[in-house]
């Protein structure tokens, strides 16, 4: 949380001077101010503040201010100083939302007293924003990162710690497991959220395209260049930056984006005037940065640069229990696209989901989904006919029988209680009636 600010706003010059200073002794970081409407001017919306301010004054008096200041931020703790003959104007202010009043004069340790009790109102404000903020986003996630495996939700949590900071991330995981995704939700709950969020993938510029792509040009800097472009870098400016393969970046290309971050500026091609860079960046890669370095495929230099935080996502073969939910989804979704309605798999189909190692993860069981929607055979072939189960080396399963026979058990104990609403009871009731009685 950000530290306080204590605000003072009082025409009386001794007045503010010699309040400020019992407050700073007592440890707050205090500004004063002679006229009202310079704080409103600088407070903004989750400003961790406290404001002091006197009740009469030339301009804009204290209700006055209080009021505007409810438009920016009504749980601002607002402290009203006071004459005698104001009291009642004062008590009416605190039914208005003012949060206490001192009659001049008082003693030190009042204003303290206030102060502090406003101070602790104030954080535990704060800390409700928060937490308020992280339950929507945590529900935002789910709905993005679709998912209960234990390692999906320590990723959620990870992005969740990390999205509001400007750390630098490097996000590991294989072709198809949803980098891109994690890079927006990084982006989208961020301070950065409504600027631009600009995903590069490294591997689809040319070689001889890559820096002015990149860092941009100057008209006539080469043959061609018949205007003056902006690379990614600046185009990037106040939001994020996602740089995707970025082991595929030719190595000299690397070397210049190293520089670049490292002095926040650069340089057009046939330009001498730098411009300055403001962006958070997003690394992603299908390899380990330790296997790309020792492929050549990395700069050492750079990955210490980048590596501030890593995610990993894990692949999908490394969450089976998310299979069956995960291609429902994706059938549903398919199934809205295409106005058509398929049968659900059966027995057969489920095991012939488990059994497949999904090489191209999400994005594979994605696109199964959408053509077992425009299959025309049978819901009990469908699946069977558009995957093949992976084997080892011998020729045997990946996944052993008693672990498709567990996760499609799981599944359907997870329909039974979707389609009940949650009832235990009702569940247990319709599985005893379905049940063989012999």
């Amino acid at each position: 949380m950000q530290p306080l600010d204590i605000f003072i706003i009082d025409d009386d010059r001794s007045m503010r001077q010699s309040t400020r200073q019992w407050l700073e002794l007592a440890g707050y970081r205090v500004r004063d101010f002679n006229r009202a409407r310079k704080v409103l001017e600088i407070v903004e919306t989750d400003m961790n503040a406290v404001v002091i301010s006197d009740l009469k004054m030339p301009q804009m008096d204290g209700i006055s201010f209080q009021k505007a200041l409810a438009g920016i931020d009504s749980d601002i703790p607002v402290i009203l100083i006071t004459a005698h003959g104001d009291i009642s104007t004062a008590v009416e202010a605190i039914q208005n939302g003012a949060y206490d009043f001192l009659e001049k004069p008082f003693e030190p340790e009042r204003i303290l007293d206030s102060v502090q009790r406003a101070a602790e109102k104030r954080r535990l404000i704060m800390e409700n924003r928060e937490l308020k903020r992280q339950l929507n986003a945590s529900q935002g996630l789910d709905a993005r990162l679709v998912g209960g495996n234990s390692r999906m939700r320590s990723l959620k949590q990870q992005i969740m710690g990390l999205a509001p900071t400007e750390a630098t991330v490097m996000i590991i995981g294989e072709t198809g497991t949803g980098k891109e995704v994690v890079a927006r939700c990084l982006h989208d709950w961020s301070k950065r959220k409504n600027h631009p969020f600009l995903a590069v993938n490294c591997a689809a510029i040319p070689a001889t395209m890559a820096e002015s792509e990149l860092f941009g040009y100057e008209q006539g800097a080469f043959t061609g260049a018949g205007q003056r472009h902006r690379g990614k870098l600046e185009a990037a400016s106040g939001g994020t930056l996602f740089l995707d393969e970025l082991s595929s970046m030719p190595l000299e290309i690397q070397g210049k984006l190293l520089r670049a971050l490292e002095s926040k500026r650069v340089t057009r091609l046939g330009s001498n005037t730098p411009n300055i860079l403001d962006f958070r960046l997003i690394t992603a890669m299908n390899i380990s940065p330790e296997k790309a370095v020792e492929s050549r495929k990395l700069r050492k230099d750079l990955y210490y640069r980048l590596n501030t935080m890593e995610l990993t996502i894990p692949a999908l073969r490394e969450r089976r229990d998310d299979i069956a939910g995960l291609f429902s989804l994706f059938l549903d979704r398919a199934a809205e696209i295409y106005d058509c309605r398929p049968d659900m798999p059966g027995p057969a189909g489920y095991s012939a989901l488990m059994a497949h190692d999904w090489p191209g993860n999400v994005r594979e069981l994605k696109s199964v989904a959408e053509r077992y929607v425009l299959s025309n055979l049978s819901g009990e072939e469908r699946l069977s006919r558009l995957l093949v189960p992976d084997t080892d080396a011998e020729g045997r399963k990946v996944t052993s029988l008693s672990e498709q026979v567990r996760y499609f058990e799981r599944h359907l104990i997870k329909d039974a209680l979707k389609r009940h609403g949650g009832r235990i009871n009702k569940v247990i009731r319709t599985g005893h009636s379905q049940a063989d009685p012999q």
